[in-house]
């Protein structure tokens, strides 16, 4: 299955998980819009230098067509002249990816809620829910007018992981996360009438740009990481999960996944594919059984 004539926008794609999820979108033959706050001209408040054109150039480059602009998505006047060039441009739009975030400059481990800047949590939700909602609000008119059009909400962590209180990460981040879960479950109650299936999904572990460097390793050598993280042997490149979206956006029957949450070596599994070693990781299987277990670092089975 192709998605060459379709059309697929990645709202957040300037780096990480939707940098590869447009990629391998374009691999399939979509045009890809990728949108983000950090151009070549400027960056966002993340600091980082990736940019929504270097994403665009790799997106064509797979064999889909990629085009960058430039948007805040916590602004509604801006999104809405987004989804107008793509209905003018294309007349359609098929997958929608809501993988804006961008809040983890304001994540603060292990500080209960009153122990963080109420102005940075507020923040966080704005990135990390707003922007969905924004998003959605004015992509879901044109997403329906074909049937078959695809929703997906990506989130961290599976709804069973997230049904416990995530400590760690505090709760500003536990709530955009385990809200976006709600929001797909609501798109797909929503579209159903229209043919439509919305779904989140989530990476394990994932070797984002950002998490190379706390690291101090590449993709090359990431494995020497886990001298300091032994529990990192069953993290994934962004590419795994790109390649679990675009296997939902090529599945004829992708309906029946809708309102659930999907992991990127749960959709593995159905799917077929790996990781852009060869490798099938299950990281949140291993983070549940063996590291939330207190067991030694060890991703035999895993992997």
């Amino acid at each position: 299955m192709t998605l060459k004539g379709k059309v697929a926008l990645v709202a957040g794609g300037t780096r990480g998980a939707g940098r590869a999820i447009a990629v391998e979108l374009g691999r399939t033959g979509a045009t890809v819009y990728v949108t983000g706050r950090t151009t070549r001209e400027r960056r966002s408040e993340v600091g980082r230098p990736e940019t929504i054109e270097e994403t665009a150039e790799l997106v064509t480059a797979a064999g889909g067509d990629g085009v960058a602009v430039a948007v805040d998505h916590l602004e509604p006047d801006q999104v809405r002249a987004l989804v107008e060039r793509i209905d003018r441009e294309h007349g359609r739009l098929d997958v929608l990816v809501n993988d804006i975030w961008g809040g983890d400059v304001y994540l603060r481990f292990g500080r209960r809620l009153w122990e963080q800047r109420l102005e940075d949590g507020l923040r966080m939700l704005r990135l990390g829910i707003d922007t969905h909602a924004i998003t959605s609000h004015f992509a879901l008119p044109l997403l329906i007018r074909r049937p078959g059009g695809l929703v997906i909400e990506m989130t961290d962590g599976t709804a069973e992981f997230n049904a416990s209180y995530r400590a760690d990460v505090g709760f500003f981040y536990d709530l955009v996360k385990v809200s976006v879960q709600r929001m797909a479950l609501a798109q797909a109650e929503e579209l159903r009438a229209f043919g439509g299936t919305a779904v989140a999904v989530t990476p394990g572990w994932m070797r984002s740009e950002a998490m190379l460097e706390i690291y101090g390793v590449t993709e090359e050598n990431w494995r020497d990481a886990t001298a300091k993280e032994p529990h990192f042997c069953v993290s994934e490149s962004p590419t795994y999960v790109g390649r679990g979206v675009a296997a939902l956006a090529t599945d004829p029957d992708v309906g029946r996944w809708s309102g659930q949450t999907l992991s990127s070596g749960g959709l593995a599994k159905v799917y077929g594919f790996t990781d852009a070693d060869g490798t099938r990781p299950d990281a949140w299987r291993y983070i549940t059984e063996v590291r939330e277990a207190g067991r030694p670092a060890d991703d035999t089975g895993y992997r």
